[in-house]
């Protein structure tokens, strides 16, 4: 071999060995998700977050401070109204600025824990603070937090931003001190009144926390509650919420906001007036792509401004994918995280999907709410012959026991096999019993397997194997335990 060939082939090989660079946007779960992949694999990623702290959405002011706010919240409710008269509870007392600081804690806790503890296991991902804006495909401008710039030149990159609150525009409305989510879930004072504009998860999981929490509040919804899942669902919560003490408004909208003397003053677009001492906006969230000047590096958005990727969450730049909430894939953590591991996967060179097609949902709160697969007018709206069965929680032992008893329990299925395609549910642990019904349309069981299947006597989850029967038979006619 000649000495040119010899000084080629030494050449070809240290660059075949030069670790694969990522810059990756964000540092959410699909940030760290895929960060992680692509550190074991050897590669230097940057992660790059203009917010102080890392985490993203979830940890920080989303999933873990709003169940912590709920579950006060529930325990508030229960020395008020339990289901058991010959328990004489004392009603409680609420130190508000206590609990927005034990929420704030168990936040910190957690992003010490599953986000800056584990930036430490991997040295190869470097922590950037600063925002950034595509210069190319592949070329990064990062305004630094600390000061100055930094330009980067990455193989690839993942677009990870997340979202941050929708607020609509309302006449006024920017010019008050308005609530987001965010801010109230770490409030240190409660509010005398609240009105909530919204009617689906968020808002209705702070509207109903700020009730039990002493609130008088107020709920604006455009359609009706939880407007994208099946009316029954929708028509039950609000029963609950109205039994609660909430006043719910269904069909308005909010028209024009004022603030003076301490109180928001609103008017409805059929110009009713509604005054309260704080005003809550909950009408969804948007992707944060604004900034980033995606049309330099060739990454096409929807109208709403999510971006778009293809089936290996590839955007229109091949070079360049995303994942979690700033695309159109559903805002969940979960999915977000998902996605975030198959990106990084697929960007040292894998072709994996994902899977959204059995996808659990659930509205945190109380009866929960929760969902899988198709609805009946769903199945029916992609052409698909189903049967399905509802059952009343008053059907349900353990609900019975625990004197919880409105909601219900419905499953669908094809109509010629009686494969499981769908499950939807309002009860007191619903997200818990979500999942069962998730595995079994993943792995094509039929009603019938469900119904032969051993489920534990009292557990809220047997419910769904006495669903599953009411194919077949009247479960009002079995004894307990009926196998």
């Amino acid at each position: 071999m000649s000495e040119h060939c010899e000084t080629s082939c030494e050449s070809s090989c240290q660059a075949s060995q030069q670790p694969l660079k990522v810059a990756i946007i964000g540092s959410g779960s699909a940030a760290f998700a895929a960060a992680i992949q692509l550190a074991k694999a050897g590669a230097k990623v940057w992660m790059i977050e203009q917010q102080p702290q890392i985490g993203g959405t979830c940890v920080n002011v989303g999933c873990v401070p709003s169940k912590i706010l709920i579950s006060a919240a529930k325990i508030a409710q229960e020395s008020k109204q339990t289901a058991f008269p010959a328990l004489k509870l004392s009603s409680f007392s609420l130190d508000r600025a206590g609990l927005a600081q034990q929420i704030q804690s168990r936040v910190e806790e957690l992003r010490l824990a599953k986000y800056e503890d584990v930036l430490a296991d991997y040295p190869s991902i470097e922590l950037i603070h600063g925002r950034a804006k595509f210069l190319s495909s592949q070329s990064l401008k990062i305004e630094l937090a600390s000061g100055g710039v930094q330009q980067i030149e990455a193989d690839k990159v993942l677009i990870a931003t997340g979202s941050r609150p929708h607020v609509p525009e309302i006449e006024g409305l920017t010019e008050t001190p308005y609530w987001t989510s965010t801010e109230a879930l770490f409030t240190p004072t409660t509010p005398k009144s609240l009105i909530v504009v919204g009617a689906s998860a968020v808002a209705l999981e702070m509207a109903q926390a700020f009730l039990r929490l002493g609130t008088k509040v107020t709920l604006l919804a455009r359609t009706t509650l939880l407007s994208q899942e099946e009316a029954a669902i929708g028509a039950l919560l609000t029963k609950v919420l109205v039994k609660e003490g909430m006043t719910i408004l269904e069909h308005t909208t909010l028209h024009s906001v004022s603030y003076s003397e301490n109180a928001f003053h609103c008017v409805t677009q059929m110009g009713e007036q509604l005054c309260a001492e704080q005003l809550l906006i909950a009408t969804g969230r948007q992707a944060n792509t604004d900034g980033l000047n995606l049309e330099s590096a060739g990454v096409l958005v929807d109208a709403r401004g999510r971006i778009k990727v293809n089936e290996n969450l590839q955007t229109t730049q091949p070079s360049i994918y995303a994942a979690g909430d700033c695309t159109q894939s559903p805002q969940f953590v979960y999915v977000a995280a998902a996605a975030g591991t198959r990106a990084g996967k697929n960007m040292l060179g894998g072709q994996e999907r994902l899977d959204l097609s059995v996808l659990p949902k659930v509205v945190f709160t109380d009866p929960q709410v929760a969902t899988v697969g198709l609805s009946p007018e769903q199945a029916e709206a992609q052409g698909m012959k189903v049967v399905s069965r509802k059952l009343d929680l008053v059907h349900v032992p353990r609900a019975l026991a625990n004197f919880k008893t409105e909601g219900f329990i419905q499953l669908v299925a094809e109509a010629e096999t009686l494969r499981l395609v769908g499950a939807q549910m309002v009860a007191d642990v619903a997200g818990e019993i979500i999942q069962t019904a998730s595995m079994a349309i993943a792995q094509g069981m039929t009603v019938n397997d469900l119904a032969e299947m051993l489920f534990p006597y009292l557990t809220q989850v047997e419910g769904l194997k006495l669903c599953a029967q009411t194919f077949t038979q009247d479960v009002s006619q079995l004894s307990c335990c009926a196998g």
